[in-house]
């Protein structure tokens, strides 16, 4: 074995010993490329860790994305904003930077169902994925239910550091159902641990002014309310369901065809 060969040898060791692993497996393309190019070494040690950074990017990011639990994989260009006039596509580009995080704002949408609140949140919780930001899905339901087999478990106070610990939480589906008053307590607690230290992405189809019935004690709703909306973005949507729309143009499209 030439010195050169051995030299490469120890430099592919070394690349695998610091878990460079993108890099080692590079190199003999990344080499080949340098020599062809005439690169500087400069150039090619750039070149080659290039290669590291975006495959740990790419890692992370896939990590980021299995941590979040997103129950869809819609961004906001999936979006049909024609479809839903009041909302403001522009206000939803600013929150889709992500600039909101930094000082533990909170978005709400509010709307009945079919409207898009969900996939709006979802699409957002995407975004703060791609900002690096660490970000959880769960429904209210969920949430409640976790907490109330926590406090049973005597894991409370983990669960409670769980909750507070990504940038971003969704809260998805809050008011469908009335809840019993451990779940609206379980809700406040994670609301008031977040306060001003994590954003909430919350999506409801009860104006706030009905929270008091979601939860059958208008304390407890006041005291969330007071917590979410000290720093909030509120986004009240307005129209027809997706899906009402939809089953409305097939009848309309069956009905013609029936009676051209």
């Amino acid at each position: 074995m030439s010195a050169a060969d051995s030299l490469y040898q120890q430099l592919r060791s070394h690349l695998a010993y610091l878990k460079l692993t993108a890099a080692a497996e590079a190199l003999p393309t990344q080499l080949d490329e340098a020599m062809k190019t005439k690169a500087t070494h400069t150039e090619f040690l750039h070149q080659l860790l290039a290669v590291e950074v975006t495959a740990v990017e790419a890692r992370r990011h896939a990590g980021l994305l299995r941590f979040a639990n997103f129950p869809a994989p819609w961004r906001l260009d999936d979006f049909d904003f024609t479809a839903q006039p009041s909302i403001d596509p522009a206000l939803m580009r600013d929150l889709a930077t992500c600039r909101y995080t930094t000082d533990g704002t909170n978005v709400l949408f509010i709307g009945p169902p079919g409207v898009g609140k969900t996939m709006l949140a979802i699409a957002l919780g995407h975004a703060a994925v791609d900002n690096r930001l660490r970000t959880y899905y769960t429904t209210a339901a969920d949430l409640a239910a976790r907490c109330r087999k926590a406090a049973i478990e005597g894991r409370w106070a983990t669960t409670m550091r769980f909750f507070n610990g990504p940038a971003v939480l969704i809260v998805d589906e809050l008011g469908y159902l009335p809840r019993p008053a451990e779940h609206a307590n379980a809700l406040f607690q994670v609301i008031s641990q977040r306060y001003l230290r994590g954003s909430i992405i919350l999506t409801t189809n009860r104006g706030v002014g009905s929270w008091g019935e979601i939860f059958s004690d208008t304390t407890i709703a006041a005291a969330m309310l007071d917590r979410l909306l000290h720093r909030s973005v509120v986004i009240n949507i307005t129209g027809d369901s997706y899906r009402m729309r939809t089953h409305r143009a097939r009848a309309e499209a069956t009905r013609k065809a029936l009676n051209p």
